[in-house]
C-alpha cells in the first residue's frame, strides 16, 4: 500500500531553488518538484528513498524490479577502486594505460590513444564526473587486467556487500541484457560507499574536472540546483530510461534517493528532487504511519519484476526512436505542458504531494516491454 501525504514546501527547499533560478521560475519549479510524487504510478519507474545514517526506509516504490543499471554501474567501478587503494593493490598517483578495447568504447569518454596514460586520481574523477566509459575499462584493466575478470570480482563484491538481485558484465554500464540491478541494490552499494570510504565524498561532490585543455561537466543537475545536493551519479542507456542516485545532506542528515526509468534528464532531475525534499520533510514521523524498515529489511514485493524492463519507447529522446513517431512520447509532452499550464495558476499554493514508506507498493499495471526495430548506436551510460 502506497501512502500519500501532504506537506508544504520547505523553506530550504524554496531557497535552494531560489539561488539557482530566474524569479519567473521559482514558484512554477516548485509547484513542478510537488508533482513528481503526485506522478501516476502506471508510468512511474522504480524508487527508493532512505536516511544515508541507519538505512531507514521514507519511501519505496517498486525497489526489487529489474532494472538496467547504466553508468550507475560506476559507482561499483569507483568503490572496487577505492577498496584497491585502501589495500595499498593501487594509489592515487598509479597510473592506468588506454589499450585497444579502452580505445574502442563509445561516448561518454576521455578519448585517449592506445598508450596514453592518466593518473588514478584523474580516472576517478572522469569516471564519476564525465562518467567516461573508456576510463572505465581502463580502471578495470589496471585492477583486473581485463573486463571479464573486473567483472568476476564486481559480482563478487556485489554479494559481499548484500546486493541479492544485481549482475555485472562491464564496468561502465553500456548496454547489455544481463547487466541488472535494482533500486534496493543500488541503496545498499550506495550506502557502503558513504559509509566505507568517506574520505571521497568531495569527487562525488564536483560539477567539473579538467582533463588538458578541456573541462568537463558533470551530468548531475541537481549538484547545480538542489540546496544540499552533495552525490552521486547519473545514469542513461535507452533500455533504462534516466537514472540517478542522488545524495544531499542538511543539519546533519543525509538523505539518498534512488530513481530508475526517467523519461528525460529534467525528469530526473526534478523527481529526485521531490524525493529528497519528501526524505527531509517527512522522515521525523513517517514511522507513525508504517513500521520502520531499512534498506535490507523492507520486504520484497510479490509483484516484483524479475525481468528488466525496457522503457526505450517512452523516452523524450530522438537517438533512441529515430525517424519514428513516439506515441507515448507526444502524449507525455502533452501533458506535462498541460500540467506546467495548471501549475503556473495556483504556483505557491499547491500542496507538495509526498509518498510515505510503502512496506509492500500498490499493484499496477506493469509497463509493456516493447521490441525495438533496429536502431543506430546511441551515445550514452551517461
Amino acid at each position: 500500500m502506497l501512502i500519500r501525504c501532504f506537506v508544504q514546501p520547505s523553506e530550504s527547499f524554496v531557497n535552494g531553488f531560489s539561488r539557482r533560478l530566474p524569479l519567473g521560475a521559482i514558484a512554477l519549479s516548485t509547484a513542478l518538484v510537488s508533482l513528481t510524487l503526485m506522478v501516476d504510478q502506471a508510468s512511474a519507474g522504480p524508487a527508493l528513498v532512505f536516511d544515508a545514517g541507519n538505512g531507514r526506509v521514507l519511501y519505496a516504490e517498486d525497489h526489487d524490479n529489474v532494472w538496467h543499471p547504466a553508468s550507475l554501474t560506476k559507482i561499483m567501478t569507483a568503490y572496487m577502486t577505492f577498496e584497491a587503494i585502501k589495500a595499498g593493490k593501487l594509489t592515487l598517483q598509479s597510473k592506468i594505460v588506454a589499450s585497444e578495447v579502452s580505445v574502442l568504447q563509445p561516448p561518454s569518454k576521455i578519448g585517449l590513444p592506445v598508450g596514453a596514460t592518466m593518473t588514478v586520481e584523474l580516472a576517478l574523477q572522469a569516471l564519476i564526473i564525465k562518467s567516461a566509459n573508456d576510463v572505465a575499462v581502463m580502471l578495470a584493466e589496471g585492477m583486473a587486467g581485463s573486463v571479464e575478470d573486473f567483472a568476476k570480482q564486481m559480482n563478487a563484491t556485489a554479494k559481499r556487500i548484500g546486493m541479492t538481485h544485481s549482475n555485472f558484465v562491464n564496468p561502465h554500464g553500456l548496454p547489455d541484457a544481463a547487466q541488472t540491478t535494482t533500486a534496493r541494490d543500488l541503496g545498499i552499494l550506495s550506502m557502503a560507499v558513504l559509509r566505507d570510504f568517506p574520505e571521497y565524498a568531495a569527487l562525488w561532490q564536483k560539477h567539473d574536472v579538467r582533463i588538458g585543455r578541456r573541462v568537463l561537466r558533470t551530468h548531475n543537475g541537481l549538484l547545480r540546483t538542489y540546496d544540499g545536493a552533495d552525490g552521486l551519479k547519473t545514469g542513461f542507456i535507452c533500455d533504462s530510461g534516466y537514472n540517478v542516485v542522488a545524495t544531499a545532506s542538511r543539519d546533519g542528515k543525509r538523505v539518498v534517493a534512488v530513481v530508475l526509468g526517467e523519461p528525460s534528464g529534467a525528469a530526473r532531475t526534478i523527481r529526485a528532487a521531490g524525493l529528497l525534499e519528501h526524505g527531509f520533510q517527512n522522515g521525523a514521523w513517517s514511522d507513525l504511519t508504517q513500521p520502520p524498515h531499512t534498506v535490507r529489511t523492507l520486504p520484497i514485493p510479490v509483484d516484483a519484476k524479475s525481468a528488466p524492463t525496457v522503457v526505450r519507447n517512452e523516452l523524450l529522446n530522438r537517438e533512441c526512436n529515430p525517424g519514428r513517431r513516439r506515441p507515448a512520447a507526444v502524449a507525455a509532452v502533452a501533458k506535462a505542458k498541460q500540467q506546467r499550464a495548471e501549475l503556473a495558476k495556483k504556483a505557491g499554493a499547491t500542496p507538495v504531494a509526498a509518498g510515505a514508506t510503502a512496506v509492500a507498493p500498490a499493484p499496477k499495471p506493469a509497463p509493456a516491454t516493447k521490441t525495438a526495430a533496429p536502431q543506430a548506436p546511441v551515445k550514452a551510460a551517461n
